[in-house]
């Protein structure tokens, strides 16, 4: 008998690397069954997550297989920044699937830093940490591949085989040059407050405009997050109030037909959005208000300014994958979606 029936293992693997693999290896010896969970599942594809799941699925299936390690099963969880609980539970129901009575479960991983906080999230199971296997972390793969001069001989040794393949591929692709594109805008964009004594906090403004079970949303223009589907808002000017900022914001956008006083009027709450890491530009906190206009015929808009063009979304076809940001969060926390 093994020392448990079920080992989790949670991680994003951007990208899958040999201490990964090592992990999971282990958890192997040590278990029945294996559940590894991808984080950051259904998100856009940026410089912090460049793979989607499936392709992250992909990465470790192949490289199980090639180590014919084969009590796998790997599934997905999102992000929700905001709400731990939520993602806690999520966690809990996928391996509730696996459990039977009486089973007995671990969940195993390194104790990194803040961001291993889950490591402590789940007190029903039993702890099985590991040392530091390898001073290399999937950040600092991501730093030396995305760049004009990649090492791709140095990455080939701390990847498995599997992904390198798949790297080396995925460098021919337009998706790499998009990656690229914002990641060296965002390392531009940090100059400019690199010699500050103390970071920059920035403070923008965000509308959540909803009529007729339809959300607003602009397509953004420029990077970071070219092309994404986003919300109408910005930075605030150093005159004016925050709630004026939205709606200028929102009226420069989007040009929405409808008269300033009606979408101050309509403004039914808002709430401040302020995880530390919820942009790659830095610390930036966003002030969303939440508009309810009357159910009917949606106004005219026009996309104008940063975006290159605005239309009524059906929140029910709404999707994470295509959302600048934090923005998805933003738009279920105010519809309960």
């Amino acid at each position: 008998m093994k020392k448990y029936n079920t080992t989790v293992f949670i991680l994003r693997g951007q990208p899958f690397h040999n201490a990964h693999l090592e992990i999971i290896w282990r958890a192997s010896c040590v278990s029945d069954q294996v559940v590894v969970i991808i984080g950051s599942a259904y998100q856009p594809r940026t410089y912090k997550n460049p793979w989607n799941e499936t392709e992250r699925y992909h990465m470790i299936r192949e490289a199980l297989n090639s180590k014919k390690i084969t009590n796998v099963s790997i599934e997905f969880n999102t992000d929700s920044i905001y709400n731990d609980h939520a993602w806690i539970m999520r966690v809990q129901s996928i391996v509730a699937t696996y459990e039977s009575n009486n089973s007995k479960v671990a969940i195993i991983g390194h104790d990194k830093d803040v961001s291993s906080w889950y490591m402590n999230a789940f007190p029903q199971w039993h702890r099985e940490s590991v040392d530091l296997i390898e001073p290399l972390h999937s950040t600092d793969i991501r730093e030396l591949y995305f760049r004009q001069d990649v090492n791709m001989n140095f990455i080939q040794g701390v990847v498995p085989s599997s992904t390198f393949n798949f790297l080396e591929k995925f460098r021919e692709t337009e998706d790499y040059q998009q990656v690229l594109r914002e990641r060296e805008f965002i390392a531009t964009y940090k100059k400019q407050y690199a010699g500050l004594a103390y970071p920059p906090v920035f403070v923008t403004t965000d509308a959540v405009v909803v009529q007729s079970g339809h959300v607003l949303m602009i397509q953004r223009k420029a990077e970071p997050g070219k092309n994404l589907m986003a919300l109408p808002g910005g930075f605030l000017d150093q005159n004016e109030l925050i709630v004026d900022g939205a709606i200028r914001e929102l009226k420069e956008e989007t040009k929405i037909k409808v008269p300033v006083p009606v979408l101050k009027g309509s403004i039914k709450k808002s709430h401040v959005f302020d995880h530390p890491n919820r942009s790659a530009r830095g610390r930036t906190i966003t002030h969303a208000f939440f508009i309810e206009l009357p159910d009917g015929i949606l106004p005219k808009v026009t996309g104008s300014d940063d975006a290159a063009y605005a239309k009524w979304v059906p929140i029910s076809e709404l999707d994470s994958r295509c959302c600048f940001e934090d923005h998805a969060e933003i738009i279920s926390f105010f519809t309960g979606t």
